[in-house]
């Protein structure tokens, strides 16, 4: 699986750097919902922030994947892409333009149990995309959710 993701996150390793700034693009970018592994309490697993570029364009501006985790959950780092930052229970990831029509980047976002949780809880965070060009926002969020086992 760690494989898979990073072949899916190597596209956006290759778009440019971070300040690029390019003409508004039609573009579509989506969050796919991926489930993180259950984990123990106090414990960690680690949210995939997957974002697809459905097109028809390349993404012309930068896009930011922010992760809301739910109460009992915290950032636990590092991350990637290095250009995240936590503040509370958001971290917020920025990537660069240039993602091409039907390829995705991913977010990879590790976070910690609080050990007082108990087993068999089901609770729900949210993944979002932010872009200055997208031009459908009804496929920018979705939730997933965190199972302590």
């Amino acid at each position: 699986m760690h494989r898979l993701l990073s072949l899916l996150a190597a596209p956006a390793l290759a778009l440019g750097a971070l300040g690029a700034t390019a003409a508004p693009s039609d573009s579509d970018l989506r969050v796919v919902r991926l489930d993180p592994d259950p984990v123990a309490p106090g414990g960690t697993t680690t949210v995939h922030g997957f974002v697809a570029n459905g097109g028809p364009q390349t993404a012309g501006s930068p896009f930011t994947v922010l992760v809301d985790l739910p109460p009992g959950f915290s950032p636990a780092g590092p991350y990637f892409p290095s250009s995240c930052t936590a503040t509370g229970r958001t971290v917020s990831c920025t990537f660069p333009a240039g993602l091409p029509p039907l390829r995705s980047a991913t977010a990879l976002v590790p976070v910690r149990a609080d050990a007082s949780l108990p087993r068999g809880l089901r609770t729900v965070g949210q993944v979002r995309v932010v872009s200055a060009d997208d031009r459908n926002p009804v496929n920018n969020r979705t939730p997933f959710t965190l199972t302590v086992s």
